[in-house]
């Protein structure tokens, strides 16, 4: 262990895990890795190398007997008639049906959509109706032939913390540096900071930023195979990712008939991938995204009030220098029609994507970092119970070319930096400003070019590096 690992484990102790661990266990499964360092921590979250080595064997086999892949969910519902129960990790959804007037859960991978389930599980747990939820669950047989369905659920247990001690963790980072515990976000995401450049140490930090900060919106559009997805859908049990198909606003918002809020209202953050392929039919859809995007509520007959984040992903596939030189394209070519300038002059931040590495094996690192769940716990908590925006106000003077649109964005994104890199305390003024230089010179200043061009006022130097 280095000294960064050590004084990891000496303050966090039982918090920290070896990311090498994740991607033996990762190129095997498509178990998200919130998952997968859920069993690591439980049986590896140790620094004896023998302890490390039974836990993953543990690991293993708990995967081997409780995941069940797709092509396998004949044999696991067998499996569950033969022994009469049988626990499983896999993400559970309910649905109700208007007709029967009941709840039906389903599992991904068992092929069933007719699993009964108390009204305990998903009162407790709204995101079991809004996208699932990742969880230990035990589905048991009925063996009654008059009932209409031969499964139940017996248990479940979603796989998260049961409590978290925010003012623990605040006091943890105050023994760290910030350039220290920069590294250490970066290693627990799985990275080696000392493989990659300041600025996109930052770039990859800002990506967490709609993970702390409600009502941020996120836009990152780059090349392909930079990981844009991978924080929305694998780190976060408190996200959720759109991919493709049709943005409804009766999925997304609120549905009538129903009388339920949407996404926005049970998810931290709604990420949307491959946003260019996205399909709205309805244009209230995009109304009401603006309305939600501008303050965090809208009218569908009642006033909604969420604090989720909206996020979009998307793929560049021309250079930016094609971009730039060109009279047709501009840095938000690959959003839909839909997506007028009152969309994009919501966005707080775009992250230029096509600075951020490729994926590869050089950038992943073998040191320890923070059990995935227990920093996504930290980010929740920030979500929902701190706010830096006043103290930031303080710090911050802006010209009178900014706009009020434009200085909410830079300020929200200052105020998510500081949540993930200064949780429990203020930053020096050096460290403030260089995140607040940071801001202007990626995410504000992207806005700002792709605006001008869309408003035919085409500066006449970018100022790309």
């Amino acid at each position: 262990m280095d000294p960064l690992d050590k004084k990891l484990n000496f303050v966090f102790d039982g918090k920290a895990l070896r990311k090498d661990l994740l991607h033996r266990i990762k190129k095997g499964t498509n178990v998200p890795t919130f998952v997968l360092e859920f069993l690591l921590a439980r049986y590896c979250a140790s620094s004896d190398q023998a302890e490390i080595d039974a836990g993953m064997d543990a690991v293993l086999v708990t995967l081997q007997d409780n995941y069940v892949r797709p092509d396998e969910a004949n044999a696991a519902q067998s499996k569950v008639a033969t022994r009469g129960k049988h626990r499983f990790i896999d993400k559970v959804h309910v649905r109700y049906v208007e007709k029967e007037k009941r709840h039906w859960a389903s599992l991904e991978n068992f092929n069933s959509q007719r699993i009964a389930i108390n009204q305990k599980y998903y009162k407790d747990n709204d995101r079991l109706l809004e996208g699932g939820i990742w969880a230990e669950v035990v589905i048991a047989h009925n063996d009654i032939e008059d009932d209409d369905y031969a499964f139940y659920v017996e248990d479940l247990r979603p796989i998260q913390l049961s409590r978290f001690d925010f003012a623990r963790y605040g006091e943890g980072r105050s023994q760290f540096s910030r350039d220290e515990w920069l590294d250490l976000i970066l290693r627990s995401v799985g990275l080696e900071p000392s493989k990659l450049s300041k600025r996109v140490k930052i770039h990859f930090i800002t990506r967490l930023a709609p993970l702390v900060e409600p009502n941020f919106n996120f836009i990152e559009l780059g090349p392909r195979g930079t990981g844009k997805s991978y924080f929305f859908s694998e780190f976060s049990p408190y996200s959720t990712l759109v991919s493709g198909g049709q943005a409804t606003k009766a999925t997304l918002f609120y549905h009538n008939n129903r009388r339920k809020v949407g996404l926005v209202g049970f998810w931290d953050t709604v990420a949307f991938d491959e946003v260019g392929g996205i399909k709205i039919k309805d244009p209230d859809t995009i109304q009401i995204m603006k309305d939600f995007m501008a303050n965090g509520r809208f009218s569908r007959g009642v006033e909604v009030i969420a604090d989720a984040s909206l996020a979009f992903v998307g793929n560049i596939d021309l250079s930016v220098d094609q971009i730039v030189k060109s009279s047709v394209y501009d840095l938000f070519q690959p959003l839909p029609p839909e997506f007028d300038l009152a969309v994009m002059d919501r966005f707080a931040c775009y992250l230029p994507g096509w600075e951020m590495p490729k994926n590869s094996s050089e950038f992943l690192t073998s040191k320890y970092g923070f059990i995935t769940d227990y920093l996504a716990e930290a980010f929740h908590y920030e979500f929902k119970h701190t706010n830096r925006y006043e103290e930031v106000n303080k710090r911050i003077s802006l010209g009178r070319s900014i706009e009020g649109r434009d200085e909410k964005g830079i300020k929200k994104t200052v105020c998510a930096l500081l949540k993930i890199l200064h949780p429990s305390g203020a930053p020096t003024d050096e460290e403030f400003e260089e995140y607040v230089s940071y801001d202007f010179n990626s995410g504000h200043a992207f806005i700002a070019t792709a605006k001008s061009f869309l408003l035919k006022i085409r500066p006449a130097s970018l100022g790309f590096t």
